[in-house]
């Protein structure tokens, strides 16, 4: 809790943001990470693999929401959270 708490502040922004696009990329990316580790040991976990995709694509969704309506904002997010493209 107190990790999602943490990363709320970071890309939140201004005071009372939860719910901004860079917020919830940036919750999504830390889920993806850590459910990216557990099926790296758990092969087998089809349902969880599919969490992941989803979560991806929910993920890149947002993205593309936020180079539409604001490059800076996305390119700032793409840099500050190390992701791709």
């Amino acid at each position: 809790m107190q990790e999602k708490s943490k990363l709320i502040a970071e890309n939140r922004t201004h005071d009372k943001d939860t719910g901004s696009p860079e917020v919830q990329v940036a919750l999504l990316t830390d889920r993806i990470n850590s459910l990216t580790e557990h099926l790296q040991k758990n092969l087998k976990d089809h349902s969880s693999r599919r969490g992941l995709l989803m979560q991806v694509s929910k993920r890149r969704r947002l993205l593309d929401y936020l180079k539409k309506k604001d490059e800076a904002r996305y390119t700032g997010l793409t840099k500050k959270l190390k992701l791709r493209k």
